[in-house]
């Protein structure tokens, strides 16, 4: 292809509201359009590495047995409402009527289609197992879209249903799903990880993500450089401390901390560690009756360390908080403490709280927390002693780079993650709510067992990006290059012999199967160079008039950090040879 015939648009600067070095290279670079607040249109250039991604997430979907459909984004809100999730989705579901004022969903995912196409086509055991995908545009009404691909509200995604009589079967559809993800990663040359991960919205009790290793990774990726351990930080659990607690060792004592609402700020004027201080934080679950009113409200007190951090995830898992839970309000909590936050503890409360601690605190002693009064804390609080035990002890924090590795062998580091792809085990979470059945050998209805898996197609330019860049712009993977090859030839415009050759090793490249391009525009060397570094072509190959007086080309590799001379004859083999590597 010639860049004549072709649309080439690149940009200076980058937009003032592209935070991210993706977001900004995909925008100078041409790739992308943005239309509104997380939707882009995808041009020329970015829908052909669109195009690549695609291909080989198609390839090895089939290699796995998968099997391609389509499915509409407008989807009836009345599948939504069988499977519970209409309302519990959250306000990330778009809903829609049309003019009929009937409930319609654009679609985030496509769990209920594709249960209601196997429970009308799927209705033997002979049929099982069985493996639907498909790759559409999804929508999720963000609440902050941002980072350009990488969060927006549209996007593209390739998700995959499995179908099977049993949980074995099931696993064994997991294990091809997963091991195909591998292989699309690998293909694409992206440093990753395959880690365990909560299920969330989706549902089901096995769920892995692989993970892009980025340092503006929106994840915390948690493993053990000893061995193969690795979760997402919402999963990993931190692990019960290893001694037992201390005995008391202080007096408890009421302590003035004027102004120091924080642990950081009490331990600092103190004088003690961090460590030894407990946070607060206040959780409410409600009570409803048949028509959804509020007729009871439970507050729970839930305290981690002064150092760590709640893990949401984790403390929707603890008992009595599963049905679903939200911060208390202020009012709430001045009821219950008589304090307004940044002074609250479990010491003293006027009405009673639901009392979590986490296993770290459930084992400190000598500790101190708010005293529930403005401007002071209590110091050398010990369980037992000077209050009850916990209501209950759960791991409901995150765990911290050292603390020991679940499996055992040895301690936790945590890097950063851009979340790809994502494989679940739902079980009959959908088959269940929507009567998916098939017969099996005694003719017996049985509820199918189903897994769900994706891969964000367009938040993979992000991720590639994120890893592959310098100063200079882009470094695309070859794999996702939305050319393998450019040609730059010196005066294309104004030699003829430039253009003949030029236009002689395009022609050839592109009988041989290279996706090569020829910019023929007829830019400065300079320009001309900068605009193939920023959009990232992995190998470039000048023609001059020089060159050609003296029989070679120069080529110079994305990466490297000098070019090369070719000899012209050569050059098609030279090519072949550096794509094949």
């Amino acid at each position: 292809m010639k860049a004549s015939q072709f649309f080439v648009s690149t940009l200076k600067e980058a937009p003032a509201d592209a935070e991210v070095k993706s977001h900004q290279l995909l925008m100078r670079g041409g790739f992308i359009k943005r239309l509104g607040a997380g939707i882009y249109s995808y041009m020329p250039m970015g829908l052909r590495v669109i195009r690549k991604v695609e291909a080989i997430v198609r390839e090895e979907m089939n290699r796995a047995g998968a099997v391609e459909i389509l499915m509409p984004v407008v989807q009836p809100a009345e599948l939504w409402l069988e499977s519970g999730r209409f309302q519990a989705y959250g306000p990330e579901l778009l809903r829609v009527k049309d003019r009929h004022d009937r409930d319609f969903v654009i679609q985030p995912t496509s769990e209920e289609v594709i249960t209601d196409i196997a429970r009308q086509e799927l209705r033997s055991y002979r049929q099982l197992p069985k493996n639907f995908y498909h790759i559409q545009t999804k929508f999720r009404d963000e609440r902050r879209p941002r980072f350009g691909l990488m969060r927006g509200r549209e996007f593209t995604m390739k998700d995959a249903y499995s179908f099977d009589r049993d949980r074995a079967g099931a696993t064994k559809s997991y294990e091809v799903m997963s091991r195909a993800y591998c292989a699309i990663f690998d293909r694409f040359g992206l440093r990753y990880r395959a880690v365990g991960a909560d299920s969330g919205a989706i549902g089901g009790d096995l769920s892995q993500e692989f993970q892009v290793i980025a340092d503006t990774g929106e994840d915390a990726i948690v493993y053990c450089p000893d061995s193969d351990y690795a979760a997402n930080i919402e999963l990993a659990e931190a692990l019960p401390s290893a001694t037992p607690r201390a005995a008391p060792t202080l007096p408890m004592t009421r302590t003035p901390t004027p102004g120091k609402s924080t642990c950081e700020d009490a331990a600092a004027l103190l004088g003690t560690a961090l460590t030894t201080t407990v946070k607060s934080l206040v959780l409410a679950t409600d009570e409803l009756n048949a028509a959804g009113d509020i007729v009871g409200t439970t507050v729970w007190l839930l305290l981690v360390r002064g150092d760590h951090g709640l893990n949401e995830v984790k403390a929707g898992k603890v008992e009595g908080l599963k049905a679903g839970f939200r911060f208390a309000t202020v009012a709430e909590i001045e009821s219950r403490f008589g304090c307004k936050p940044g002074y609250l503890g479990p010491i003293g409360t006027r009405r009673p709280v639901k009392v979590v601690a986490d296993r770290t605190v459930a084992a400190m002693s000598d500790f101190t927390c708010g005293a529930n009064e403005a401007d002071f804390h209590i110091t050398g609080v010990n369980w037992g002693r000077d209050l009850p035990e916990p209501d209950l002890v759960a791991d409901i924090r995150n765990v911290v780079a050292g603390d020991p590795s679940p499996d055992g062998k040895g301690v936790l580091a945590i890097q950063r993650g851009i979340e790809v792809g994502h494989v679940f085990y739902l079980g009959t979470k959908y088959s269940s709510a929507m009567s998916a059945t098939y017969l099996d050998e005694n003719g017996k209805p049985q509820l199918m067992e189903m897994g769900c898996y994706g891969i964000g197609i367009t938040r993979l330019l992000g991720a590639a990006i994120e890893q592959n860049h310098d100063e200079r712009g882009i470094i695309w993977p070859a794999s996702m290059a939305p050319f393998e090859v450019v040609l730059c030839p010196i005066g294309y415009d104004r030699s003829a012999d430039v253009k003949a050759a030029a236009d002689r090793l395009h022609d050839g490249m592109a009988a041989l199967g290279i996706d090569v391009l020829l910019d023929d525009r007829g830019e400065r060397p300079g320009a001309m160079f900068a605009d193939w570094e920023l959009i990232g072509v992995p190998h470039r190959i000048v023609i001059s008039d020089r060159g050609l007086k003296e029989g070679q080309l120069e080529y110079q590799g994305r990466r490297d950090a000098q070019a090369s001379r070719v000899p012209l004859a050569e050059a098609d083999a030279f090519v072949k040879g550096k794509l094949s590597a």
